[in-house]
């Protein structure tokens, strides 16, 4: 047992370390995006049609997650998660500091979105890849009855990423209102080179997934994308259908909030609102693995339905005090909304493990989360501008965060949960499904 927990407990650093890598990287481009990229790649008479213009760059990304969760979770349920990891991270840093390197539209005109765009989709193929694996590698390594919590391991790396992002671009903002613009946007992208490094070391040296050794490794083996698709097309769905308020919701309180706020006619100064990004991460660090735990002691799929409820009483109020320009009130709700949606984030790295069988589980895991990703993530910010344009209301983005979160608690209710700990037929099919069973 104390080997078990050993294992369970290096495997959950491990990917702790690296999503919080792979995560800054992506959280540094969105606050780019959300920020500078707009006039520094798509110059234009029109501020909002900048910033739409960088939100779509933001959502390539999403669209090429898919694509990466079938190349990387083939070479997972193939050759073993650890190898896939290793390359996503390494992929990952490589786009993200080519990013800092990039002239702009000024230096060479359109070819400069174009480069943009193809590092951006780089980024995305990397992150399509590395989630999934994470979640299998401290989900698999960890014993029955803490899996929701060294789950929770995999999900830290989030606030964590979004907490050295926000943090280093708010520390940037007091140099100035042009620093950030005439160059020092660079300087987060360029240090990613330091921490992917660490990550690397990190992440080479634990353990392959138990799971995979056990009731993969050595037994003959269909295509995983063919498997997936053929026996787990129904959990593939519905696991899509858990994500809007994890993925698509939390890029509504963060890249969208951070564009609304700073955007005509609120005006709120970037400083003011980086700095309560910045706590709001904070916070969502703190109370995510406690989050975790209480998916274990509670069942995971109330916690989820507990998020999904908190969320949308949080996010409401956080919009609607923007305009008043109460700064106590929207750092507040910053944290409200964050401790929310960590309800609905950290439990479904369990659940999403355990909703497939151990062969071609990567993979389909990856699809769903890429998938969703593409659908609930890519497109809501830029959605959500394009909502705002429209109806001249904010209240059209809180309907349409109310509906993603009816879907995510009808999908949650009907997601299956396998046992790793039961025996596994040639089929792979496990013996004891708990199925019908809401909790873990």
């Amino acid at each position: 047992m104390t080997s078990t927990h050993t294992r369970a407990r290096r495997a959950g650093i491990a990917a702790f370390v690296g999503t919080t890598i792979e995560w800054y990287d992506f959280y540094v481009y969105a606050t780019a995006a959300a920020l500078v990229f707009g006039p520094l790649f798509f110059p234009s008479d029109d501020p909002l049609a900048e910033t739409s213009r960088a939100f779509a760059t933001f959502a390539v990304a999403f669209l090429v997650r898919p694509l990466g969760g079938i190349i990387f979770g083939h070479i997972g349920d193939k050759f073993g998660r650890r190898v896939s990891l290793v390359i996503t991270l390494l992929l990952m840093g490589v786009a993200t500091v080519l990013v800092g390197c990039l002239p702009t539209y000024a230096d060479i005109g359109f070819a400069a979105p174009i480069m943009l765009i193809v590092l951006r989709a780089l980024q995305g193929l990397a992150v399509g890849g590395e989630w999934g694996g994470a979640v299998l590698m401290s989900v698999e390594h960890a014993p029955a009855g803490k899996k929701t919590f060294y789950g929770g391991f995999t999900q830290l790396g989030n606030p964590a990423g979004a907490l050295l992002a926000s943090g280093i671009f708010a520390i940037m903002s007091r140099g100035g209102d042009s620093f950030i613009m005439d160059g020092g946007w660079r300087i987060p992208f360029l240090l990613s080179i330091v921490l992917v490094g660490v990550g690397f070391w990190v992440r080479y040296r634990v353990e392959e997934s138990p799971v995979f050794e056990e009731k993969i490794e050595g037994r003959k083996q269909s295509m995983p994308l063919g498997f997936a698709l053929r026996a787990n097309w129904l959990p593939i769905l519905l696991g899509i259908g858990l994500l809007p308020i994890s993925t698509g919701g939390y890029y509504l309180a963060t890249t969208f909030a951070t564009a609304y706020a700073t955007g005509e006619p609120i005006s709120i100064s970037e400083q003011v609102i980086l700095d309560a990004m910045t706590i709001a991460s904070f916070v969502e660090f703190v109370v995510t693995l406690p989050v975790a735990w209480l998916g274990d002691k509670w069942g995971r799929k109330n916690i989820m339905y507990i998020g999904l409820v908190t969320s949308v009483l949080t996010f409401i109020p956080f919009l609607l005090v923007m305009p008043g320009r109460v700064e106590p009130l929207i750092f507040l709700f910053a944290s409200l909304v964050r401790i929310a949606m960590s309800a609905t984030y950290a439990p479904i790295a369990a659940i999403l493990a355990a909703m497939f069988r151990p062969q071609a589980r990567y993979t389909s895991i990856a699809l769903s989360y890429g998938v969703g990703a593409a659908l609930w993530a890519g497109f809501s910010p830029w959605f959500a501008t394009q909502l705002v344009a429209w109806t001249g209301s904010i209240w059209s983005v809180i309907g349409m965060f109310i509906g993603m979160a009816i879907i995510a608690g009808i999908c949650t209710r009907l997601a299956p949960q396998h046992s790793d700990e039961a025996p596994v037929t040639a089929s792979y099919t496990a013996r004891t499904d708990t199925t019908a069973n809401p909790l873990p």
